[in-house]
């Protein structure tokens, strides 16, 4: 089951072409990604508060259509892998009112513990809490 969140588009997430500056969608994929935490009883700074990080170790998205200031975009986020020390989330936004994706993208997060910055096994709490979100596949809605 997706977890979902939305994220209101402001004037200084677009560049001179009125469009969202390309570098903003990770900045709402990780809205959504602290969200994720909060909403779910698991509040984000908690979590860092108690030393334990998710530093992002690999990103990519595709853009397909374009998002401007004043749009609402509703943010679909799963989980597709979930490793020993790392998972793979995966974002679907949409415009509010659209059928078809503006942007996928996917995020692999490493756990470490903060204290000496190394990989760790992810606890059993965040283990749960990636599973109720878990996808079959990284193949984006509206495909």
């Amino acid at each position: 089951m997706a977890f979902r969140t939305s994220v209101r588009v402001r004037f200084g997430d677009e560049d001179h072409a009125r469009i969202v500056y390309y570098p903003r969608f990770f900045h709402f994929f990780h809205m959504a990604f602290e969200d994720f935490f909060d909403q779910q009883g698991h509040p984000y700074r908690t979590c860092l508060d108690a030393g334990v990080g998710w530093p992002s170790v690999h990103a990519e998205a595709d853009y397909r259509q374009p998002v401007r200031f004043g749009d609402d975009l509703d943010i679909e986020v799963t989980v597709p892998r979930i490793g020993t020390r790392s998972a793979t989330f995966r974002y679907v936004g949409t415009r509010r009112g659209d059928d078809a994706p503006a942007v996928v993208g996917t995020v692999v997060v490493a756990c470490i513990d903060m204290q000496t910055m190394k990989a760790q096994p992810i606890p059993d709490e965040y283990r749960v809490l990636f599973e109720r979100h878990r996808a079959s596949s990284l193949e984006p809605s509206g495909a």
